[in-house]
């Protein structure tokens, strides 16, 4: 009995000895956060800390080039070290390990030290070199060694996390710049020349997101806009995330994968499609009139080719579908979930497979997030020989739920604090030298609240730092969508208003981009340039050049008979029409605030707006809508902020 008892002591001992061990060795070796890594750039001329996690009450000793530091692990076995600031330069080593662990360290090679700056927003931000204007280009001259990429991955949390789900830095050359955001590079590139220091850009950026998402619950719950809804968060759990990953690859498999033979079947000339509505294209989903829908739509139109079509290979351009799509001629797949906003989607088409006379065109549409269909211009779609067209624009038919129905998406990632508790919170407290963001499309429904909600995030991250009033650099809305024939009221404008208001921050400074936008496009190509602005404004406000960083700005208006005079700061050496065309975008009403197109002349710094038809002018609007026709500029170039008097707080920007 005793041997037994013996025996089962012993067997119980080892077992502990063992379970000991392996959870000793578990916790044996040094972890960091993913955001140090091999290449990444650390904040110059700042205190650098740098954490992670070991065995509790390890010894940990630190090594940044020649500069050694010591910690010691909490009971959690949390620790985090403090190097001193460093001047810009590099490449460096670092080492960490613990003390008697041998085996225990982690060593990181290539570390530049420099200016870093975090990129964040929704897709205009994320909107890739790769997608931008003119991408070959600049995909080949992005050789760059001294500036460093980091694209946080996408994920939603319903707490705080104290790591990124991944990432990793890169250098920027022509393999990694093309999925990179092409405002953060052409930020980057531009400072880094600028400067000669190098440069770090921390991407953290998810399409279609309101600001809310990027906000801490605590933020959020201390204002009465946003309250109800981050409490509302309370009832999710994470299997309502878990389901809806499975809902959108569900949708997405329908996406890419035609159900039942649908790829085969609908193409086919002789497919019956008598008893399908008519639509004139291009047209986007919004305008067809049958409400919101997700899914795929048929489409399908007959064209008549002449007999000088058919002796060599076609091309056959589809304009700017919206979302993914695939076409189809006379039953055979041309191109496959294609996705592609631009201009110039074309096609060649076999001269095999065309027929004398009448002609099949099908097109599979993916319709999401309220979006899909064909964008404008109709001129953009068309079949050529080369020397003659034959117009793909007017009626179509077409007809939905001809495959299975998609899952609704809940988009978690559109709710309240979710992306700032996995996207934001876990780069807390990586030294940086400022913010970068381009966000507001997604809050243009409630522009009005962006007036709270934006410096509400600003002050957030602000403090979450703890480096001060960190300069916070962003992007007004572009112009988008049509021109209004006459004065109106604007969403957008009212949401540029917000930002503009913004400026009353300290350290903020807003570049404009009232000028470079597209109508029909939510996602405007020339990401250059907008990069160039914000950096334009980093010179000024951050590393103190005398440059011109902002277009002419409403400083004050005084009322002057019949007519209103404007009085602009930051015209540079002088205010000028960028068309060298009368003056446009200005807007007079009198005390019944109806607005009229105004005449406007500049003088000096001033612009003298007036309407013979307006009497005693109360109010004067500029750029004031969606999409509005402006055209005054500093001598620099840069466009003039819109603004409206009825609504002045007296904005300044240096």
């Amino acid at each position: 009995m005793k041997k037994i008892m013996r025996t089962g002591i012993l067997r119980f001992f080892t077992f502990f000895v063992l379970l000991f061990s392996v959870q000793v060795q578990g916790y044996a070796h040094i972890t960091l956060p993913k955001m140090f890594g091999d290449n990444m750039v650390l904040q110059r001329g700042i205190k650098i800390p740098i954490w992670g996690k070991s065995v509790p009450g390890a010894n940990i000793n630190a090594m940044l080039g020649e500069i050694r530091v010591k910690a010691i692990a909490n009971r959690q076995g949390e620790w985090k070290v403090f190097f001193p600031a460093f001047k810009a330069g590099g490449p460096y080593k670092f080492s960490i390990s613990e003390s008697g662990r041998p085996g225990s360290g982690v060593e990181l090679q290539g570390i530049l030290i420099g200016d870093v700056w975090l990129a964040s927003g929704q897709s205009n931000m994320e909107w890739s070199v790769q997608q931008a204007k003119d991408a070959i280009n600049e995909i080949a001259k992005a050789d760059f060694p001294k500036i460093r990429l980091f694209q946080v991955e996408h994920v939603k949390k319903l707490s705080a996390q104290q790591d990124v789900a991944g990432g990793k830095w890169k250098i920027c050359n022509p393999e990694n710049v093309a999925q990179f955001s092409a405002v953060a590079y052409s930020f980057a590139k531009k400072i880094h020349t600028d400067q000669g220091v190098p440069i770090g850009i921390i991407q953290s950026t998810w399409g279609g997101t309101p600001i809310e998402a990027w906000t801490s619950r605590e933020k959020l719950l201390s204002s009465p806009i946003t309250k109800a809804k981050t409490l509302a968060n309370d009832t999710l759990a994470e299997r309502h995330f878990v389901k809806d990953s499975l809902d959108q690859a569900r949708s997405w498999d329908i996406l890419y994968h035609p159900y039942q033979n649908a790829d085969k079947i609908i193409p086919q000339p002789g497919y019956n499609d008598a008893g399908w509505p008519v639509i004139e294209m291009p047209k986007l989903i919004k305008d067809f009139g049958i409400g919101p829908y997700e899914g795929m739509i048929w489409m399908r139109k007959k064209i008549i080719l002449p007999e000088t079509f058919l002796k060599a290979d076609l091309t056959l351009y589809i304009g700017r579908p919206d979302v993914n799509y695939s076409l189809y001629l006379n039953g055979t797949e041309i191109c496959k979930t294609v996705w592609n906003t631009n201009p110039g989607q074309h096609y060649t088409i076999p001269a095999r497979i065309l027929k004398k006379g009448e002609n099949t065109v099908t097109l599979r549409l993916a319709m999401l997030w309220g979006i899909g269909g064909l964008n404008p211009p109709a001129d953009e779609m068309y079949i050529t020989n080369g020397k003659a067209r034959i117009s793909l624009a007017g009626t179509w038919k077409y007809q939905k739920d001809l495959e299975p129905a998609m899952a609704k998406n809940r988009n978690y990632q559109y709710y309240p604090s979710l992306l700032f508790n996995s996207m934001i919170n876990p780069l807390v407290p990586y030294r940086i030298k400022g913010f970068l963001w381009y966000q507001g499309e997604a809050n243009d429904t409630a522009a009005y609240n962006y007036r709270k909600l934006f410096p509400m995030l600003i002050k957030d991250w602000r403090e979450r730092w703890k480096q001060g009033d960190l300069p916070f650099l962003y992007v007004q809305l572009p112009n988008f969508k049509q021109t209004q024939p006459l004065p109106s009221e604007s969403e957008w404008a009212e949401l540029r208003e917000a930002q503009a208001l913004t400026l009353s921050l300290p350290n903020t400074a807003m570049a404009c981009t009232i000028d470079i936008g597209e109508a029909d496009n939510i996602h405007p190509g020339n990401k250059q340039e907008v990069g160039r602005r914000l950096a334009l404004a980093a010179n000024k406000l951050v590393y103190k050049q005398d440059n011109i960083a902002t277009g002419p700005l409403l400083k004050s208006f005084s009322k002057e008979g019949n007519r209103i005079r404007i009085h602009f700061t930051n015209a540079g050496n002088g205010l000028i029409s960028k068309d060298a065309k009368a003056l446009t975008g200005f807007a007079v009403a009198g005390e019944d605030r109806h607005f009229h197109w105004a005449e406007a002349k500049i003088e000096g710094n001033d612009v003298m707006v007036y309407n013979e038809k307006v009497p005693h002018p109360v109010a004067v609007r500029y750029a004031w809508a969606d999409h509005p026709s402006c055209n005054l500029v500093n001598s620099d170039g840069l466009p003039a902020n819109p603004f409206r008097t009825d609504n002045w707080k007296g904005i300044t920007q240096k």
